[in-house]
C-alpha cells in the first residue's frame, strides 16, 4: 500500500512542473509558437547550467526539521498521558513525513533565481512574460 501511495504523490508532482506563459506580442507572432518553445527550453538549458540549486537537499532539511518538531510536539503531548517514548516517536514520524511532503512540494517549484534567469533570457530574445504556470 506505501509503494502505492509513493507512486501517486511521484506522478502528481510529475505533472506540477511550471513553464513562462508568453505575452502573444509581435516577436511571438512573427516566430510561432513551435520557435518559442525552442528557445523556452534553450533558456532553460543554459539556467541549468548556471544556477546551482539543491532541491534533494532542501526536502532533506525539511523532513529533518519537521521530525525534529514533531517530536517535541508528540514528548510533549506524551508527557500529558503518560506515553513520554510513544509520543516522542509518533510526533517524530509525523512530523518528518509532513516536512517530507512540503520539501517535495517546494523541490517542484522552480528557485526564484532560475525564474528570472529563465524571464531575462527570453526577455533577451524579444518575448514578453507575463508569469509561470
Amino acid at each position: 500500500m506505501k509503494k502505492y501511495i509513493v507512486l501517486s504523490m511521484i506522478l502528481l508532482l510529475a505533472g506540477c512542473t511550471v513553464s513562462p506563459v508568453l505575452y502573444p506580442n509581435a516577436h511571438l507572432s512573427s516566430v510561432g509558437n513551435d520557435q518559442a518553445e525552442r528557445d523556452i527550453a534553450l533558456c532553460r538549458e543554459q539556467a541549468d547550467l548556471y544556477i546551482k540549486t539543491n532541491p534533494a537537499g532542501e526536502t532533506a532539511k525539511g523532513a529533518a526539521i519537521g521530525g525534529i518538531g514533531g517530536a517535541v510536539v508528540g514528548g510533549a503531548m506524551g508527557a500529558v498521558d503518560g506515553s513520554f517514548g510513544k509520543g516522542v516517536g509518533m510526533g517524530a514520524a509525523g512530523g518528518a513525513a509532513a516536512g517530507l511532503v512540503g520539501g517535495i512540494l517546494r523541490a517542484s517549484q522552480p528557485d526564484p533565481l532560475y525564474i528570472n534567469f529563465v524571464n531575462r533570457c527570453l526577455n533577451e530574445k524579444g518575448y514578453e512574460i507575463v508569469g509561470w504556470q
